[in-house]
């Protein structure tokens, strides 16, 4: 074991370094971290040093990585991220938690299926503590991948890489119009006949978006996006206004869609029938609330919804 790696890898250094290459210059990093920049220099060279290889290319106007100074930055980042949950596990433990996790999952799942799901596990777990926060599928599995949270749900035709997956719920996407709308009394359509209509789209890493821009791509007509929106409730509130029409997963469509006076209309095409995964880096990565909370949600495929 190199004794001197393990010196010279210590937090202060790892977190002097992630500054850096944040901030793209020594002074700033050095302003960020209260500390001289002379300091952080002396650290970055003893880091360097130790490794053996250039983490930096020196430029007039800052900072820049190189190859592997890109890998020593991933690691960095999941290094400090796991000492931050050291801390915030064990200071758990201080008010009489005995479990946390940190999870992370798109809109989609958010809005239709974790709030009774959840509250359905921490009623049965009240000594475990969840943080989890929003983020697009893509992120998600990205985060997921850094070390960065235990659990993901992301749309299931999103590229997971080499992260463990399982079935957590399926949904279908509608198309959402106006009760007066020409479409809004069709039993069905498909995509390609709503493409003569303006459309209200979600954010640009959403993977409905981005599900709607390639099929419309496929069939060789432009999509008319009016505006894109960040989330249901804005879109719902869009197409109620005459803007356009938008896409939803059915369930978001009931929760938030039908109360406002819209109209659903069930999409022919294949992909929208679609699936929602957990994501994780493998069973013996995750903590004991962590698995537990895996195994209630990989339960639930094929569960009623709770209302």
């Amino acid at each position: 074991m190199n004794r001197r790696l393990l010196r010279d890898l210590d937090i202060l250094t790892l977190q002097l370094f992630v500054a850096v290459c944040e901030e793209g210059t020594l002074t700033r990093a050095a302003e960020r971290e209260a500390i001289a920049p002379s300091a952080v220099s002396k650290r970055l060279a003893e880091l360097e040093s130790a490794l053996g290889v250039a983490l930096f290319i020196r430029q007039a106007k800052g900072m820049v990585l190189t190859p592997a100074g890109q890998t020593m930055l991933h690691h960095s980042r999941r290094m400090l991220q796991n000492v931050e949950d050291i801390g915030v596990e064990l200071g758990a433990y201080v008010l009489g938690i005995r479990g946390y996790v940190r999870m992370l999952a798109n809109l989609s799942a958010i809005v239709q299926f974790l709030p009774e799901d959840l509250e359905l596990f921490l009623s049965q777990h009240v000594e475990i503590k969840l943080d989890l926060e929003e983020r697009p599928s893509r992120q998600v599995v990205d985060a997921i991948e850094d070390g960065l949270a235990d659990l993901g749900i992301c749309s299931g035709e999103t590229e997971t890489r080499q992260l463990a997956r399982t079935v957590y719920r399926r949904d279908t996407l509608v198309l959402v119009v106006r009760a007066d709308h020409p479409l809004a009394h069709c039993p069905e359509v498909p995509f390609h006949d709503t493409l003569a209509y303006d459309q209200i789209g979600l954010h640009q890493d959403s993977a409905i978006f981005a599900r709607s821009m390639e099929a419309a791509r496929l069939v060789g007509v432009p999509l008319k996006l009016k505006i894109h929106v960040p989330g249901f409730d804005a879109l719902c509130r869009m197409v109620q206004a005459n803007m356009g029409v938008g896409i939803l997963p059915r369930r978001a469509f009931e929760i938030i869609g039908r109360p406002l006076g819209l109209t659903a209309v069930p999409l022919t095409d294949p992909w929208a029938q679609r699936e929602l995964l957990i994501v994780h880096r493998g069973e013996r990565t995750l903590s004991p609330g962590s698995r537990l909370l895996l195994g209630h949600l990989s339960g639930l495929e094929s569960a009623p919804i709770r209302v």
